[in-house]
């Protein structure tokens, strides 16, 4: 284990990661999607970093990349600070230590094998348990994920099984072979509103109990603010805005942020939103010039179609690409990794539907 605070998994600061990838389409011959350009990222121990965008700015991309799924066109992937090694040892070594959480619960699961198999599965492959202390290995997992009695629900098929408890049965399997690290990309996305909480809580746990570096990706930046400590705002594959989750959340300084929190469901608001901002996501095979996001940004000036930005100090700990901050005297930030260690989101937010518990 890694000592509190430090990046259990991490991208190099100095070798950010991009993924460019071929567009798979008739008549796209030599086109390449730019899927993720330039992105430092680190996953602390003990720490929820939220990756929030639509769909289609890269958040997915990025959590295949960190899985070792798909392998960056440039950059490299760290594990306490080591690169990832590409031997058969090595990578066994790092799917034990990293694990992807995906998004449909009912397509991860197989159908035609009960939930003893999917949880059996991964401890066969990486440890030596058989027999009684296997059984009783599947038994504890279940009801770590709060799945319990774990003997009923081991016998039971995914069919016989809601959204959420098949989702935690998902993370469960994940939770086998001991990892350090847990990616999940839209976790709760398939799921009914009134069952989110309870995975998003799981979560936390996790990260309290177990000590697990999470990284969570979502569409929903009022559940990141819930969950998560960091949060990274990204658009067009690239990242716009990073910092503590109630910084990004109560003083976002990025246009896009902004519109992604006038965007989000607000109980407490009273009047319809106005979303500043227009228009649809751009292309990956052909982004526009400069800032990404000038197409759709009120605040467009000329250098934005001209230059791509910098990131800018704009807070403790914070940091955005735009260039509205050049003129407040903010510096470009040093190519670095989110905090390790910022304070959690308020859960008396308007956000927040319950306490998260301390994170340090």
């Amino acid at each position: 284990m890694t000592e509190t605070n430090t990046a259990a998994a991490a991208t190099a600061a100095d070798r950010p990661v991009t993924v460019h990838g071929p567009k798979r389409a008739l008549g796209a011959r030599g086109r390449v999607v730019h899927a993720v350009e330039d992105i430092s990222l680190a996953l602390p121990e003990s720490t929820v970093t939220a990756v929030v965008g639509e769909s289609g700015s890269g958040k997915s991309t990025l959590a295949q990349l960190l899985t070792g799924l798909i392998k960056p066109t440039s950059g490299e992937l760290l594990l306490d600070g080591k690169p990832v090694g590409t031997s058969a040892k090595a990578r066994r070594a790092f799917t034990s230590d990293v694990h992807l959480v995906l998004q449909d619960p009912f397509s991860s699961l197989n159908s035609a094998h009960s939930v003893r198999y999917h949880i059996e599965r991964p401890l066969k492959l990486h440890t030596s348990l058989r027999g009684a202390a296997l059984d009783a290995k599947v038994v504890e997992l279940l009801e770590r994920v709060s799945l319990s009695p774990g003997e009923e629900y081991a016998a039971k098929f995914p069919h016989e099984l809601s959204g959420g408890q098949r989702q935690r049965v998902a993370i469960g399997r994940g939770l086998a072979v001991g990892p350090r690290v847990l990616l999940a990309d839209e976790p709760v996305s398939m799921l009914d509103v009134s069952i989110r909480l309870g995975v998003l809580n799981l979560f936390d746990e996790l990260r309290e109990r177990e000590r697990l570096a999470i990284l969570y990706v979502t569409h929903d930046i009022a559940s990141a603010r819930y969950l998560a400590d960091v949060i990274v705002v990204m658009y067009a594959g690239e990242v716009v805005e990073s910092g503590p989750a109630t910084a990004i959340t109560d003083s976002p300084q990025h246009p896009y942020t902004q519109l992604l929190l006038s965007a989000a469901p607000d109980p407490a608001r009273e009047q319809a939103p106005v979303l500043r901002g227009r228009g649809a996501p751009p292309s990956l095979v052909t982004p526009p010039s400069g800032c990404r996001f000038h197409p759709r940004c009120p605040f467009a000036m000329e250098v934005c179609r001209r230059e791509a930005p910098p990131s800018f100090a704009v807070g403790e700990d914070q940091v955005a690409a735009c260039w509205l901050h050049a003129d407040n005297g903010a510096a470009p930030a040093a190519a670095a990794a989110p905090a390790a260690s910022p304070a959690p989101a308020d859960p008396a937010g308007p956000d927040a539907a319950a306490s998260t518990g301390s994170t340090d």
